[in-house]
């Protein structure tokens, strides 16, 4: 079968498969402050690392979003990692609360200070970055119109990581459980790995490629 996104038949698909074909997708966890000191968290389906040399992370925002916003007026941002056993406030924090209601305090979430930006983490998540605005653009579509999505990208400047995590030199990302957003409705946990060689030349299992 084939099709063009905007002319997909409903009757087969009542749902639009694109995200469920890009998946998983790690999830955005958002936190963020303004300058009048207003405190924004909110998980992002669109959300990736795009590059290591610097550390760059970023995420999609649906219009003016308060991410956004606060995002660009404050030149900083913090992801968290999003897991299983929190992944219950992190779908509570996704309530579109009005404007100066804290998402933490909705799901039960406490603060933890950063070291380097002013946005606070979520201190039960075992990892956190830090991050500085580098870029804020608006995406268009192939003619060149503006949409109303806008890519936020950060280099990371801080890392935080739960101790009880670390061992013989890695981070235990299994035992941490990161979940990733699917199509749909759907989410999926990381509970197992499987390992492969590169081919020679094609750069060590950390780098890019």
């Amino acid at each position: 079968m084939f099709f063009e996104p905007h002319k997909r038949d409903k009757s087969i698909f009542p749902h639009d498969p694109f995200k469920a074909m890009i998946a998983p997708r790690p999830v955005g966890w958002i936190s963020t402050m303004n300058k009048a000191g207003q405190v924004n968290l909110a998980p992002y389906s669109f959300f990736n690392a795009f590059c290591d040399r610097p550390p760059i992370v970023g995420f999609c925002s649906d219009g003016e979003k308060d991410s956004k916003t606060f995002a660009a007026e404050s030149g900083e941002f913090v992801w968290n990692m999003a897991t299983y056993a929190l992944k219950d406030q992190v779908n509570a924090s996704s309530a579109p609360l009005p404007r100066g209601e804290s998402e933490f305090v909705h799901a039960g979430l406490e603060t933890a200070p950063s070291q380097i930006v002013k946005a606070p983490r979520v201190a039960a998540s075992p990892c956190a970055l830090e991050c500085k605005v580098t870029q804020i653009f608006q995406l268009t579509n192939t003619e060149g119109q503006g949409t109303d999505r806008w890519m936020v990208m950060g280099q990371v400047v801080g890392m935080h990581v739960d101790d009880d995590y670390i061992g013989n030199g890695r981070i235990d990302v299994l035992r941490m459980k990161p979940i990733a957003r699917c199509g749909y409705m759907d989410y999926s946990a990381i509970e197992s790995f499987f390992q492969m060689q590169r081919p020679p030349g094609a750069g060590n299992a950390g780098g890019g490629g």
